[in-house]
């Protein structure tokens, strides 16, 4: 190994064994030793990331979700639904759509007492116990107000899954309801393995006329991690030493006509290696976690999957195609009842879309896997991330160190998203991108406190003339910085005073200090809220730009922003100050977007960070024109082109002083959602009259404008053009006129 290399080892070994032991403590910790849950919510975060990049999206019309929605409620009624409207679903699903199969995301875990059997049975044995005629009618009215025994041969005559819910110790309680289904295999069973599946305390299932009906039942009960998201779903629960299928599986097997699921387990040398890694349908194998569970294969968004409302299918307003030979849930979307989840790809998602999620899945196998073996691949991976970031980055330069990290990430993340995409394996990704990224700071911490101290005092000597925000971009990258002059599309912005002069003149020298520290201190903290860069006060005037020093995309619309928030500053203000008895003040704003050049300059006596050219000036002279149109705020026609989110009203078409360009200007009036409708007539009236008189079709235009200001009698604009249209009327303009207005005084 080279001298240069064994001396900066022995420089850097501090570093290293700093390094070595954050990495030692990210292996304890992938080890159980310990937990810290900032890593799981990482893990959290970048799961969700990686299922919302690779979601196949599309809609699989396999699976139809008959959806008891909102229009359902309000056409037959609130839930639970009266029995005898569900077998009359069920019968059209089957009868008269020709579906595959059924299976419901709800639960019937009482009789259904709606039709007044009951009262009628209890009254033939009191007072009309002697009525014979009484008797006979209600015998005669069993079968039809019996809705639990005409639901149950609906269900009988059909391929029909039944849903129910468990109870764990963080939900319900032990409380139990109805009559389970048959389980899938008990315990002893696995005297030899060991099974790690969700146990529950209690249940909610159906009421046995119907369980007794059903092909078979399968729970619903998803598992919320931590942070309220479902990410998985059980595929078989454990209840009393029974283990029971999840809807979705009951679901294919019924369809398959599979007698049964069988575990399959993998050869373990560990015998606390819970070695059942998958479930087998048959040729179809749905791969579980540790804790029997599968991870739910989101398609996509809300809408995955067709839906029908269950009241169109009742009164057959749903085309036959769409139900034909499907696998169909019922289930709900409608708030009110409770089956909204927050999943990965969206906050709310209907539950029963989870299923449908889980079927299409199981029969398309692209389940993702997770099994225990994957913290044995953690584990490597973070020992090797671990030994080459500790023993690469002190030899490095911070650029190169940087490029080696992002490198090092980047592969990581290639790697991860192959076995996810290509082997639907899900390999832990937090724990490895957090270690990088620790190691990477500690040794660019290590560097900057103890190497670098000399660039701190550059630093803190050009802060005595250029912004914060440079100074942070030189610290974070001083060898990639300059001050020198550079050209970039920018914009800026010019503020001022109107009737300045006369107002401070009625004010001491002390009240004018403290009126200008009221007024350029709410300002300032505006533009430095909005991403901007004062540039200079100029008394009253405020001058200030977006784009730099820091790059900036959004310059304009940061600069817009800044210059709406000003105005809306600025009529609370002046409440304020008519308490202290000041005057009101009126602000001018113009706006300008353009190339301009900028950097540090000056002279060898004095220098600012600062911008200059054509554009610069154009912005001021856009400033000083707001008074003469009556605006507030003028904005050139580059910068509205930058921010189309705002309603414009054009003003004019203007040749300023100093420029031979000509060049359009607007006023901004507000975002389109937020427009009145009352300002949107004018503005489309406004807009004919403008095109009216660039036609120079004068008697149009004079028409619209005088309309306008009956509309609007305060706004100046509109008498400057009515003006100038008396004046064409009387002096046309020469042939070649572009509707240009030159200004010449600035």
């Amino acid at each position: 190994m080279p001298t240069k290399i064994i001396n900066r080892f022995r420089k850097q070994l501090p570093l290293i064994v700093i390094c070595f032991l954050i990495m030692s403590a990210f292996l304890l910790e992938r080890m159980d030793v310990y937990n810290l849950v900032v890593l799981d919510k990482v893990e959290n975060i970048l799961y969700d990331a990686r299922v919302v990049m690779t979601m196949p999206g599309g809609v699989d019309d396999r699976i139809v979700i008959v959806d008891f929605d909102e229009k359902s409620l309000a056409e037959i009624g609130r839930w639970p639904w009266s029995r005898i409207h569900i077998a009359k679903l069920l019968d059209e699903l089957f009868g008269h759509y020709n579906i595959t199969l059924a299976g419901f995301d709800v639960v019937f875990p009482e009789p259904d007492d709606s039709s007044g059997l009951k009262i009628l049975q209890a009254l033939r044995g009191n007072e009309l116990a002697d009525i014979k005629e009484y008797h006979a009618v209600v015998a005669k009215l069993e079968g039809q107000l019996n809705y639990d025994k005409q639901l149950s041969k609906s269900i009988s005559n059909h391929q029909v899954v039944l849903g129910y819910y468990f109870n764990d110790a963080l939900s319900s309680g032990s409380t139990t309801t109805g009559e389970l289904p048959s389980p899938a295999f008990h315990r002893n069973m696995f005297k030899d393995k060991k099974i790690q599946a969700r146990r529950a305390i209690g249940y909610n299932a159906n009421i046995k006329i119907l369980q007794d009906a059903a092909s078979n039942a399968g729970h619903f009960s998803p598992w919320l991690d931590d942070d309220g998201v479902v990410r998985r779903m059980p595929m078989v629960y454990e209840y009393q030493d029974n283990f029971y299928e999840a809807l979705s599986l009951i679901m294919v097997r019924t369809l398959l006509e599979i007698e049964e699921t069988k575990p399959v387990f993998e050869e373990a040398y560990d015998t606390d290696y819970p070695a059942l890694e998958k479930l087998s349908l048959g040729y179809l194998e749905i791969p579980v976690d540790k804790n029997l569970q599968a991870l739910v294969p989101y398609r996509g968004k809300a809408g995955s999957f067709p839906y029908v409302s269950a009241t169109d299918v009742i009164h057959g307003r749903v085309e036959k195609k769409i139900l034909q030979g499907a696998i169909v849930l019922i289930g709900t979307t409608a708030p009110g009842l409770y089956d909204l989840r927050t999943t990965p790809v969206q906050k709310q998602y209907a539950g029963v879309e989870i299923h449908a999620n889980l079927i299409s899945g199981i029969l398309d196998q692209n389940i993702k896997q997770s099994p225990a073996y994957v913290v044995g691949v953690e584990f490597i991976q973070i020992l090797l991330i671990g030994c080459l970031l500790t023993l690469l980055l002190p030899l490095l330069s911070p650029l190169w160190a940087t490029f080696a990290t992002l490198v090092i990430s980047a592969i990581t993340i290639s790697i991860n998203i192959t076995f996810w995409q290509y082997g639907n394996l899900v390999i832990p990704l937090a724990a490895s991108l957090v270690l990088i990224f620790i190691i990477f700071v500690t040794d660019m911490s290590y560097g900057f406190f103890i190497e670098r101290r000399g660039k701190f005092q550059i630093a803190s000597t050009f802060g005595q003339y250029i912004p914060p925000e440079l100074i942070d971009e030189m610290n974070f990258s001083p060898e990639s910085y300059s001050l020198e002059a550079e050209n970039r599309e920018m914009t800026v912005l010019f503020s001022d005073i109107r009737g300045f002069t006369t107002i401070s003149e009625g004010l001491s020298p002390a009240q004018l200090s403290q009126f200008m520290n009221y007024y350029l201190t709410p300002m300032t903290k505006i533009i430095h809220e909005n991403r901007g860069t004062i540039d200079k006060y100029m008394g009253d005037a405020i001058m200030a730009f977006w784009g730099a020093p820091l790059e900036n995309p959004n310059h304009a619309r940061h600069a817009l922003r800044t210059a709406m928030e000003m105005q809306e500053c600025l009529n609370a203000m002046r409440v304020e100050f008519k308490e202290r008895g000041w005057s009101a003040i009126y602000v001018g704003v113009g706006l300008h977007t353009g190339m301009m050049s900028v950097g540090n300059m000056g002279s060898e006596f004095r220098m600012a960070y600062t911008v200059l050219g054509d554009a610069v000036n154009l912005g001021s002279r856009l400033e000083g024109l707001t008074k003469f149109y009556g605006v507030e705020i003028i904005v050139s026609e580059t910068t509205r082109d930058a921010v189309p989110e705002i309603v414009y009203r054009e003003l004019d078409i203007v040749q300023v002083k100093g420029r031979d360009k000509p060049i359009g200007i607007y006023e901004p009036i507000a975002l389109e959602e937020e427009i009145t409708d009352g300002e949107l007539v004018e503005m489309e009236k406004s807009k004919k009259a403008v095109s009216a008189y660039l036609k120079q079709d004068w008697l149009n235009a004079r028409l619209f404008f005088e309309e306008l200001q009956k509309m609007s009698p305060e706004r100046k604009l509109y008498s400057i053009y009515l003006e100038r249209i008396s004046n064409f009327m009387n002096h046309p303009p020469p042939v070649n006129w572009d509707g240009v207005f030159i200004h010449t005084t600035k």
